[in-house]
């Protein structure tokens, strides 16, 4: 099977089709090409989304990720990242094993293409040539021999002729030998030319053209097997990346076999644990018994007379706001008194914590310095110690205040874990260890209430039903002339530093007085004697109402 035999005289049909396998591989690199700029936008695509749900550094979305699901969720978004890498790999390796490689190929190919059908042509000019040269020589020896013939019948005219002179036969018979003469030579001359042409046009059909087509076909087919071997390396580049991705899905079930629900849930105990006790349970209240009055009439008088006005923290003053509800939602006390006790407990082990890791980088701040000035003792020329002298005092005097706020928190500390149930030390160090997420206030254990997210108090009433509250419920009150009978007693849980206006200042393990339920804001209004009555936290005390305190 040969172009050049079978295909002889397809010379103009071969060129075409020579150009469309160009074309086609042309197209295959365009394929591919477009195929590499996918790869490129579907990794930027996974990288972009990966990063979008990347937790944000120092957020509070971050702290949130301590979860076992949440960490499982981190690795796949690490992992997908790994995966966007390989479809780069994908795309870098396809542009280099085959678009740039086919790019360079398809040029040389052009080039033998255009060489082999120059040599074809010139082969076709040669052969056209000499078919017009054999031409010319067949015509001239038409032409004279028909000019022979003419002289030849003209001379036998003359010589019958009896009035022409033997001059004339004789001329006429002179140049009927001449054309005859030129008839031989131009016979020999177009035999001479016949055989040329035969043995070029032998060569040219059987050895030229051959040979050209012979070379244009194995062209043609080298070029078939590169697109071959480009579409085995195609999917050869997908192949290999192909464990690195698997190693990534691995990596995925790995992250989500990980997830432990039980952790989770622990997690969430020691993030939102506020350390109270729950409430005790509800004694019989007898309204069938007249109310207990566990004072005498003057003792109360007295009581009104002297107390009224330290407790009076509204008065008649509508446009005063309860003095409990916290006004600045963003100040927070620095000792995180408004927390309950056990997330109190854990942001001042958290504070603890930073603060002694930051004394811990002023003390290798001022070691770098220390052995800095000594370098600089031993070799002057390298710098003057005495420059350093200021630094090395800045950081000792930083660490030295950092020093005292740790004491600080530390006292603080040991206050609120002095406070809270036995624990053991590996639990405790374990708590400390995670920050509190939305903890709740000191009044929102086993109350109806709300509590803002930062563990402060809501005003989700307006001012208005503040000051009617006032008006209302307490203005009547202190204004009375008689003051609250007790309707029970309560203990102390913890100890309760009553610095604002209207509270009372309790130690745990006291026993008070209860003058007025907790009404639903969190506070119980309580008396010790005659002179000190005031509210502390509902939480904060174990009440124990008379049977019949509710009859009236």
């Amino acid at each position: 099977m040969s172009w050049g035999t079978e295909l002889w005289d397809q010379f103009d049909n071969l060129e075409k089709h020579t150009q469309w396998g160009i074309d086609i591989l042309e197209k295959y690199i365009k394929f591919v090409k477009e195929r590499t700029e996918i790869e490129l936008s579907y990794a930027k695509q996974l990288r972009n989304l990966s990063k979008k749900y990347q937790p944000k550094k120092n957020s509070k979305e971050e702290e949130e990720y301590k979860y076992t699901s949440c960490k499982a969720f981190i690795s796949t978004l690490n992992e997908m990242n790994d995966y966007a890498g390989q479809h780069e790999v994908i795309s870098e390796n396809m542009a280099s094993q085959i678009i740039v490689d086919l790019a360079r190929y398809v040029q040389e190919l052009k080039q033998e293409r255009k060489s082999n059908f120059h040599d074809g042509r010139k082969a076709q000019q040669h052969i056209e040539t000499c078919w017009k040269q054999l031409e010319s020589s067949k015509r001239r020896f038409e032409r004279d021999c028909k000019e022979a013939d003419r002289a030849q019948q003209y001379f036998e005219k003359m010589d019958a002729d009896i009035n022409v002179t033997k001059a004339d036969v004789e001329k006429a018979r002179q140049q009927a030998q001449i054309r005859h003469q030129m008839a031989e030579d131009s016979k020999a001359d177009y035999s001479s030319i016949l055989q040329k042409f035969n043995h070029e046009q032998h060569e040219y059909y059987h050895t030229h053209i051959p040979n050209i087509f012979q070379k244009i076909q194995e062209m043609e087919e080298r070029r078939i097997v590169r697109i071959g071997d480009s579409m085995k390396t195609y999917a050869e580049v997908d192949r290999q990346v192909i464990p690195i991705i698997g190693k990534c899905l691995d990596g995925i079930v790995k992250a989500a076999e990980s997830i432990d629900q039980k952790n989770d849930s622990q997690l969430v105990i020691e993030a939102y644990k506020s350390g109270f006790e729950p409430p005790g349970d509800i004694e019989f209240e007898d309204y069938t018994q007249p109310m207990k009055r566990t004072v005498s009439d003057n003792s109360l008088s007295n009581s009104r007379g002297e107390g009224k006005p330290d407790l009076k923290f509204g008065g008649k003053s509508k446009g005063k706001l309860w003095p409990f509800i916290k006004k600045n939602k963003g100040a927070t006390p620095e000792d995180f008194s408004n927390l309950p006790p056990e997330q109190r407990r854990k942001k001042l082990q958290q504070k603890v914590d930073e603060l002694n890791k930051e004394i811990q980088k002023e003390m290798d701040q001022r070691d770098a310095i220390t052995k800095m000035k000594d370098v600089y003792l031993k070799n002057p020329q390298m710098g003057d110690p005495a420059s350093l002298d200021h630094k090395l005092a800045e950081v000792s005097q930083n660490i030295e205040k950092l020093r005292l706020e740790t004491q600080k928190f530390e006292a603080w500390l040991a206050e609120v874990e002095g406070r809270l149930p036995a624990r053991s030390e590996q639990t405790r160090r374990q708590s400390g260890l995670y920050d509190s997420q939305n903890p709740p206030t000191v009044n929102s254990c086993a109350q109806d209430r709300e509590s803002s997210p930062d563990g402060s108090y809501t005003e989700e009433q307006s001012q208005e039903s503040e000051v009617k509250v006032l008006a209302t419920d307490f203005d009547d009150e202190f204004d009375d002339e008689e003051p609250l009978p007790a309707i029970g007693t309560c203990k102390a849980l913890y100890t309760f530093e009553g610095q604002n206006e209207g509270t009372i200042s309790v130690v745990e393990g006291e026993t008070l007085y209860v003058i007025e339920e907790d009404k639903g804001d969190g506070w119980t209004r309580i008396r010790r004697n005659e002179d000190e009555e005031g509210y502390v936290p509902t939480s904060y005390v174990e009440v124990y109402l008379d049977k019949n305190a509710k009859d009236s």
